[in-house]
């Protein structure tokens, strides 16, 4: 019998908390706009934390599949980025202490690694698990960006837009696994997927993380230090701006994305907005030219 854990390591000198919430979000499923790897990360940025506990990556990860980089200088090794999975004791602005879990999504023995994250979650008294990431949608970034939230009991996500979608069947991933797993266990567990322009799916969208984290503290009561995610999402949208009015085909295709979404939310169609599943107009246009905006964002910011 394999025991969880041999899966990680608390710091002996982990605090006594009551209820914290602990937010989690792993590298490597779905994250269009990058919404919830720079949330997480813009938060271990500004807020004060301290590592809690790590995971054992040598057994959950397959580093042949994604790996790590390693630097090479002349004619020897002179560094190694080592991945780690690991859990942080963080305090909002207000003072309330929280939980972050964050790291590359582990790639094996998954089943194991959330009786291991269930077994912290008891250890820490945690009271309310949240996970953020961002999902491609068919809608245009000139409209406030909206978002699917989901709940291991429906009074969790009370009040928020209904969802678009009706029964689907997804990939699986271990940060959903996690809410099934724990919510099934008396755990109550949500998550927040944002809304975020297909044609910006691959970009860092700053404002799907703003959004997402304002959906966060809607739901815990936690609060954030913002204005320099909102300052950089300013900054990606004038920017996004200057290459659409550069750019007959893509006004075109944003004024069809715009129609589209307006009459959607007028009730006049009832048809998903998943970027898979709904006609694009311009589509190729639209995603050939944003790939090479963001081409040469990257090259003019490296």
């Amino acid at each position: 019998m394999l025991d969880p854990t041999d899966l990680y390591r608390l710091d002996g000198d982990a605090p006594e908390l009551t209820d914290p919430v602990l937010l989690y979000h792993f590298e490597g499923f779905v994250d269009a706009g990058a919404a919830g790897r720079l949330a997480v990360g813009h938060l271990l940025a500004e807020l004060e934390h301290r590592l809690i506990a790590t995971f054992d990556v040598d057994r959950l990860l397959d580093y042949r599949s994604r790996r790590p980089p390693m630097v090479f200088d002349g004619d020897h090794w002179v560094d190694y980025e080592t991945p780690e999975l690991a859990v942080y004791l963080a305090t909002d602005v207000t003072g309330t202490q929280f939980l972050i879990m964050s790291g590359p999504e582990p790639d094996r023995e998954w089943e194991l690694f959330t009786e291991a994250v269930g077994m912290l979650v008891t250890q820490l008294r945690v009271g309310k698990l949240v996970t953020v990431h961002g999902i491609p949608m068919g809608v245009p970034h000139t409209r406030p960006l909206g978002l699917t939230a989901h709940a291991s009991r429906p009074e969790l996500v009370s009040g928020t837009a209904p969802s678009p979608f009706g029964k689907v069947q997804v990939p699986g991933s271990a940060a959903a696994l996690i809410e099934l797993r724990l919510g099934s266990k008396g755990h109550d567990a949500l998550g927040y997927a944002v809304h975020v322009p297909h044609y910006l799916a691959q970009a860092e969208y700053h404002q799907a993380a703003v959004v997402a984290l304002e959906a966060v503290t809607r739901g815990t009561g936690l609060v954030f230090p913002t204005d320099a995610l909102r300052a950089a999402a300013e900054k990606t949208n004038a920017e996004i701006e200057e290459q659409i009015e550069a750019s007959d085909e893509l006004s075109g295709a944003i004024r069809g994305l715009e129609q589209q979404y307006d009459a959607f939310q007028a009730g006049a169609e009832r048809e998903n907005l998943l970027a898979e599943n709904l006609p694009m107009p311009t589509g190729d246009e639209l995603a050939a030219q944003f790939e090479a905006f963001l081409a040469e964002r990257d090259d003019t910011e490296g």
